[in-house]
């Protein structure tokens, strides 16, 4: 999710966070009140920061979620999206998108377009 669209589905997101936290994720970070910020990486030459919208930790593994709703700013999410992939293959983590009914062609097509092998996680 871009960060502009944060504050629109701030909903969506702590449903997302109480369905990790019953999955048994620890340690979960966010930018919604009550949980620590998720480290950003900052674009060099531009003002572009990526944050993930959710990191967490199972079983001594890192996790980056992103939150997959239909976006004004395709062209920044792709960016963001294919940022993280590569973050997460170089670190050994790993790295999912949950999206919800009625967002699910968008995913598709995002994931398409990008070339991502992406089981998406239905909310």
């Amino acid at each position: 999710m871009v960060h502009s669209e944060k504050k629109e589905n701030e909903a969506f997101l702590l449903e997302s966070i109480s369905y990790l936290e019953n999955l048994g994720f620890e340690n979960i970070k966010s930018d919604v009140e009550g949980y620590e910020s998720p480290k950003s990486y900052k674009k060099q030459g531009t003002d572009i920061t990526i944050t993930p919208d959710i990191t967490a930790t199972r079983r001594t593994r890192k996790y980056y979620f992103e939150l997959s709703v239909k976006s004004q700013e395709p062209r920044l999410l792709k960016t963001k999206w294919r940022f993280l992939d590569v973050l997460t293959r170089m670190n050994d983590h790993r790295f999912r998108i949950i999206t919800k009914r009625g967002h699910y062609k968008f995913t598709h097509d995002m994931l398409n377009d990008l070339n991502l092998n992406k089981t998406l996680i239905k909310l």
